[in-house]
């Protein structure tokens, strides 16, 4: 059977499928310590689940408009005027099913043939497809350790193109838990300010953050920016909602219709139930975020620690997020009975047999010489596992 051609161009999620993996490997009977989930561990708070309960008996589970009701529209609007100081019309948002979906809509709306698209990497697995499959080239932009991951202006501007449609901006970051200051927004829009380019900032880690970092977009920094950015976020991490899928988009007027246009031919509305419920995790109490940030920082400083106590093993402190990404480069080279390391996969398969502990190959995120771990798991979860690291990596030869 003929398939067509876009899907021999893009790879599977490469997270979801470690997931996956280990999920089976559980099912199975295996002690696997799960390293790999890009999802919060908590609960959704009992008073988005009361709304949802509350929509499901009052009735509402029939079509609603393709880009999410009005009252959900408003809620992202008081949102994106409360936490961002941005003001939008009702025209000017959609809501999708989860923020992927909405970059994916994005890329059909903006991407043609011959398009290119600036990708800082690491960066998240999903974006470089989302793109392939618009027909658009990814154009990727290697950032270094000693930057803390992100790119430099110089960077940027060396990468663009008269062919360059847009940059992709993740502020905190996955797979890296890097986060752009105000400072460095400004100095990354300082270069786009004079093009005819797109910035896409996908906030979605924007409520993760730890210290005093304050987390600001490119067009909150840069107001000039605002008419050129399109700002994508959702309720998945914020909120322990990662099942519900709701996404949204904010930004110009014709960039939302036709990304409403796309998804009337796709998914049509995103849950009925669903939306509800975003409504409450919006316009809600917030405490229940800081809660869980709290936590998500006791973790990250525990297992930066204790990575960092590996024979050969370097690890940076996230500023956002709830992922580290160690440099494992210097294990390269060393052998397990007879049969020798020399790549991140190989190092993570290694792992999972060997210690049953689940990660992810940095391949997977645009850098080979690290690995992505997710600390959305118990404080017991990451002890066992990094004492299982330890001990692996120590019968290495």
């Amino acid at each position: 059977m003929k398939l067509a051609s876009r899907v021999a161009k893009i790879k599977p999620s490469e997270t979801l499928a470690i997931t996956a993996k280990a999920n089976a490997l559980k099912a199975e009977g295996r002690d696997v310590i799960g390293f790999g989930a890009g999802e919060p561990d908590f609960d959704t708070p009992a008073n988005i689940k009361a709304a949802a309960i509350k929509a499901i008996e009052d009735g509402f589970t029939k079509y609603t408009p393709v880009g999410g009701t009005d009252e959900l529209k408003d809620a992202i609007i008081a949102k994106l005027k409360r936490d961002n100081a941005l003001e939008y019309k009702r025209s000017q948002v959609v809501a999708s099913c989860g923020a992927k979906h909405t970059l994916y809509n994005l890329a059909q709306a903006l991407f043609e043939t011959g398009d290119e698209v600036i990708i800082p990497a690491p960066y998240w697995v999903s974006y470089p497809d989302i793109v392939i499959l618009a027909g658009g080239q990814p154009v990727i932009v290697e950032t270094k350790e000693k930057d803390c991951f992100k790119m430099k202006p110089e960077q940027l501007q060396a990468a663009i193109t008269g062919r360059t449609r847009a940059v992709v901006i993740n502020s905190p970051s996955n797979p890296t838990g890097a986060a752009y200051s105000p400072d460095e927004l400004k100095a990354i829009a300082d270069v786009l300010i004079d093009k005819d380019i797109i910035a896409i900032s996908d906030d979605i880690y924007e409520k993760i953050i730890y210290a005093d970092f304050s987390f600001a977009n490119i067009a909150t920094v840069e107001p000039k920016m605002k008419e050129r950015t399109i700002v994508v976020n959702g309720v998945s991490k914020a909120y322990a909602m990662t099942g519900w899928r709701i996404g949204y988009a904010a930004g110009p007027e014709q960039i939302i219709a036709a990304i409403n246009k796309i998804q009337s031919q796709n998914t049509s509305n995103p849950a009925s139930i669903s939306q509800k419920a975003a409504v409450e995790a919006l316009n809600g109490d917030q405490e229940v975020v800081g809660l869980m940030v709290s936590e998500f920082r006791k973790r990250r400083d525990i297992i930066v620690q204790l990575l960092n106590e590996v024979d050969g093993i370097k690890c940076l402190l996230p500023e956002g997020a709830f992922y580290v990404f160690p440099n494992v480069s210097e294990i390269f080279g060393r052998s397990f009975q007879g049969k020798k390391i020399t790549n991140s996969t190989e190092l993570i398969d290694y792992l999972l047999d060997e210690a049953n502990v689940a990660t992810v190959p940095g391949a997977a995120f645009g850098s080979d010489s690290h690995i992505r771990l997710s600390y959305a798991t118990s404080l017991k979860n990451i002890e066992e596992g990094l004492k299982r690291i330890k001990n692996a990596i120590a019968k290495l030869s």
